[in-house]
């Protein structure tokens, strides 16, 4: 099994909840969050004075597939969260050794 964490636009989100769903994803977790990469933030104007905003809402998907499902998921992701531009977000993948559904005490693949 598999983690997919994807930090994303936040307009994204809904098109690649669909996508994921597309995919036969039954559950996900979304986390709002602040950061930055290469953009680097940008500039803002309020009441006539400049100041930088250094982290940029984003937000975080996780979510646990099994292998063979992973490039088909993580390739949803892709072509829905890519406008082109700076700050589309990044995917990080990572082995699950377990997982446990506390309300049954499945494990493992029944569990997800």
């Amino acid at each position: 099994m598999k983690m997919i964490t994807a930090v994303i636009k936040p307009f994204k989100l809904e098109e690649v909840r669909e996508a994921l769903a597309d995919c036969g994803v039954t559950g996900l977790t979304v986390t709002e969050v602040k950061g930055f990469g290469r953009q680097k933030g940008h500039t803002e104007l309020y009441r006539g004075a400049e100041y930088v905003v250094d982290f940029l809402p984003k937000v975080k998907i996780e979510v646990v597939v099994k292998s063979e499902d992973l490039d088909r998921c993580v390739d949803a992701i892709v072509n829905v969260a890519r406008t082109g531009k700076i700050g589309d977000g990044k995917i990080f993948i990572t082995q699950v050794e377990r997982v446990v559904r506390i309300r049954t005490g499945d494990l493992d693949e029944s569990a997800i």
